[in-house]
This record gives C-alpha cells, sequence and structure tokens, in this order.
C-alpha cells in the first residue's frame, strides 16, 4: 500500500508542471497572434515611418559630404598657406639681421638688397591676397583676442588702454578663417598717473 502512496503522490506533482507549461504556452501563443493581428494599414504606417528615417538620415549624409567637399574646395590649401608664412618671417629677419650689420648699414648694397627684399615680399603678399590671404590690422587697433594675441604691455598715455601700439609677428586671416593670430604690445596707462587718479578720486569723496 505504502509503494501505491508514493506512486500516487509523484503522480500528483507532475500534472500542476505540466499546467505551468501549458499557460507559457499559451501565453507565447497569445502574443504571437497579438503580433499577427497587426492590421495591414498598421503594417504600412510602420513602412513609411522607416521609409522616411532611412530618407532623413541619407539626406543628413548628402549634407555632411557636401559641407566637407566645400570645405576642401574653399580651405584645402589652409595647411600649405599656414606654412607659407614661415617666408615672409624669415624675409624679415634676414632684413633686419642686414640691416643691424655694422659693416653694410649705410652702403649702396644693402640698399639694393632692401629693395629686393621688398619686392619679393610685396610679391609674396600679393599672391596670398589672390587667394583671399591678408594680413591682420594691428596697430592702432583695439586688442581683440579673437585675432591678436598681447605679449606684452607698454606704457603709452596717448593710446586708450588695450590699443595695439606695436606688432611683433603679423596675423593672417584666410576668408573667414584664422591663420594665425597677430603677436602684439598694448597700451596701459603709466603708473604715476594711475596714483594722481587715486588722489584725485580721494579728494573729491572727502569734499
Amino acid at each position: 500500500m505504502e509503494k501505491e502512496d508514493s506512486k500516487k503522490e509523484t503522480k500528483d506533482v507532475n500534472p500542476s508542471e505540466e499546467e505551468n507549461n501549458s499557460t507559457n504556452n499559451e501565453n507565447d501563443l497569445e502574443t504571437k497572434e497579438q503580433k499577427k493581428k497587426i492590421t495591414p494599414e498598421e503594417e504600412i504606417e510602420n513602412l513609411k515611418d522607416r521609409l522616411a528615417r532611412t530618407l532623413a538620415e541619407m539626406e543628413n549624409q548628402r549634407r555632411r559630404f557636401e559641407k566637407e567637399r566645400e570645405d576642401a574646395y574653399e580651405y584645402g590649401g589652409f595647411a600649405f598657406a599656414k606654412e607659407s608664412l614661415n617666408l615672409l618671417d624669415n624675409l624679415e629677419r634676414s632684413k633686419v639681421s642686414l640691416q643691424n650689420d655694422e659693416k653694410l648699414k649705410d652702403t649702396e648694397i644693402l640698399k639694393k638688397v632692401i629693395e629686393h627684399l621688398d619686392i619679393v615680399n610685396k610679391d609674396i603678399l600679393s599672391i596670398f591676397k589672390k587667394n583671399n590671404i591678408e594680413p591682420i590690422k594691428s596697430i592702432n587697433e583695439k586688442l581683440d583676442p579673437n585675432i591678436h594675441q598681447a605679449m606684452m604691455e607698454i606704457e603709452d598715455n596717448a593710446k586708450e588702454p588695450g590699443t595695439i601700439v606695436q606688432e611683433i609677428q603679423k596675423g593672417f586671416m584666410m576668408k573667414d578663417r584664422l591663420l594665425r593670430p597677430s603677436l602684439v604690445g598694448v597700451s596701459k596707462r603709466k603708473i604715476e598717473d594711475k596714483e594722481d587718479d587715486n588722489v584725485k578720486s580721494d579728494k573729491n569723496t572727502e569734499k
């Protein structure tokens, strides 16, 4: 009798597992049926949505390609132009070096060499201009951090503080892009004048 009871107990456990499996299968069937219940109109809308997204991505890629192509055409020589500025720098250094040479000062040879260097300098600037590369205006201009880089301050009461009074290295633009900034010296007021202004302001407050 005990053996028969044990067999019955094992038989009683198995049906519950089968019920769970059957319910899971039913749920799977329901989800599949729900998927199948999508109407043709809904399917068409889904396809339209996918197509619209695909077309939008293609349009964005086309615009990026056009922008890259335009940049390559407009600024393709940017790196070359930037390197070419060294030619002007070397010409200017050579000119200064020759002018400071005691043996050559006030000689006809020096005058002729300087004239030739100036001609070469002008030719290079002319070629630059034809390719939309132009020097940045600096002297007597207000300091603009976007195109100027202040290297020093120079006491000068004749100029408004922050005015460029010295150009250490000429800067250049290529169309609307900065090739390199101008290295400049800007004006500042003398310390004595600042102290005088402070004294005057103190006297005015006492009154």
